[in-house]
């Protein structure tokens, strides 16, 4: 069985429910915490790896590959085959892959070719009566060579950018977050946006939190349809950073709900866009609550293999009456010990977790000589250091006072986010020149309104129900 899911991972074939759970019996009965994953392998990473057969272990990753309707799978996989330039990873991501609302009315053909003009039915069934254009990253080896292949075959695809060549293209893309948009393309008749990116730059924003910008988007449920190892290794060492950094944010005591709520939202902190009046306020909590399920197979795993936080709730990872619950919502619990705490603190990315001991060497108000001594004691580059234990400046941080920790790590996350989503944005009119951007605002506009008429209706009943309580 396990020699079989090593294959069907590698190949990029998912994973069935009943091949997980039949290697989690296995592990789960031999006794111990359960580790899917094997011991001390964030304290041997190594980026150099060539394939996964190299990974620390034979189904590692396994909780980054969703399960969704095969013949969708299909249909996105045959658009990828329709690009010359080499695509070494892609993921499929957003709304049009994953609803963030409840099934609407059904709507005409003919209002759904508007959006899709020829549509697979995979597609019809999935989005029913609120279709979506769908997103995609892809990951490139050379920028400026894809764009040049690409822009031969499909240069319909690009603004007027790309009338000043491919190596201005390159430069364009690496403005801020260093990811390149195409949006509002037909492409095997679905609308969709495909950004480009280097692999480089998606393994360093996964392992660092460079900038949270694509390292964000794989925190939450993403649908990968080419995978690559070097990329795998680094969004587990993202999925587990988003997991430490969203209980520092946390009570000792939360829910499955909260958890997953509190990472999905990471990314949106500093976001430009979320101070708009056009975007959807509830965005996380329909991210969530539409995709429990989803967020279970990435993150339930994970947990299960940190020392400081547990499942209160008698959950198992075979349990498909658990995993494949949407309604379900297990109470957790972690542990507040300040040592324990501190390993967190400690084993968060690297550029992210130099701005948070920036933020507190001001506020604890330690010379910049003592401080830059201490941060070269504690140096990830030490080969002689194996494992990543909390020194006295990283347990002084876990024992601030709960909520000054809460403010000051969600600060540092908004100037993580701020400038390359800022950056990004700005971007957009440029890669996707002036009709594409001013249709992009409508449907924002759109989905403003649509949003603000929903609420009305509840607004009116709450005060009625005042009304008659008073």
């Amino acid at each position: 069985m396990v020699a079989r899911a090593r294959s069907l991972e590698a190949s990029g074939k998912d994973l069935s429910a009943s091949d997980i759970c039949a290697s989690n019996r296995r592990k789960e009965s031999a006794g111990g915490k359960f580790n899917l994953y094997g011991d001390e392998w964030e304290d041997t990473v190594d980026f150099a790896i060539q394939g996964f057969d190299e990974l620390p272990h034979r189904l590692f990753g396994v909780n980054q590959h969703m399960i969704i309707n095969y013949e969708l799978k299909e249909a996105l996989r045959m658009m990828l085959r329709q690009f010359n330039a080499p695509i070494v990873y892609c993921f499929a991501y957003g709304s049009g892959v994953f609803p963030q609302e409840k099934a609407g009315r059904s709507i005409s053909e003919a209002d759904f070719r508007a959006v899709h003009p020829r549509p697979p039915e995979a597609l019809v069934k999935a989005q029913g009566g609120s279709p979506k254009m769908i997103d995609f990253i892809f990951g490139v080896t050379h920028t400026e060579h894809w764009h040049s292949i690409n822009m031969k075959q499909h240069r319909d695809h690009y603004s007027g950018v790309a009338s000043l060549g491919s190596g201005f293209v390159s430069r364009v893309q690496n403005w801020g977050a260093g990811v390149y948009f195409n949006p509002y393309v037909e492409i095997s008749g679905m609308l969709v946006k495909y950004g480009v990116t280097s692999i480089d730059n998606l393994v360093r924003d996964l392992s660092t939190w460079d900038n949270l910008y694509l390292a964000g988007r794989l925190q939450k449920p993403v649908k990968i349809l080419r995978d690559h190892p070097q990329v795998r290794l680094a969004n587990q060492i993202n999925l587990i950073a988003a997991v430490r950094t969203a209980l520092l944010l946390l009570p000792s005591d939360f829910t499955e709900a909260d958890l997953y709520s509190t990472i999905a939202g990471l990314s949106y902190l500093g976001d430009p866009r979320m101070a708009l009046p056009t975007e959807n306020k509830s965005k996380v909590d329909n991210i969530v609550s539409n995709n429990m399920v989803h967020f279970r197979r990435l993150y339930a795993p994970l947990v299960r293999t940190l020392p400081n936080v547990a499942f209160v709730d008698p959950v198992r990872l075979d349990d498909e009456s658990w995993i494949l619950n949407p309604e379900a919502n297990a109470r957790m619990q972690q542990d507040m010990d300040l040592m324990k705490r501190g390993n967190m603190v400690r084993r968060l990315p690297g550029s992210f977790r130099s701005r948070l001991y920036f933020q507190y060497r001001k506020k604890f108000g330690i010379p910049q000589d003592e401080f830059k001594a201490m941060m070269e004691a504690a140096s990830d580059s030490d080969g002689a250091v194996k494992r990543r234990q909390a020194g006295e400046f990283e347990k002084r941080i876990a024992a601030d006072d709960p909520e000054q920790l809460k403010q000051i790590t969600r600060q540092v996350i908004k100037q993580t986010v701020n400038w390359p989503s800022t950056s990004q944005s700005i971007k957009g009119l440029l890669m996707g020149g002036f009709e594409r951007s001013w249709r992009y605002l409508g449907e924002k506009v759109s989905k403003w309104k649509k949003g603000r008429s929903e609420k009305k209706p509840e607004s009116k009943e709450a005060e009625k129900s005042q009304k008659k309580e008073e």
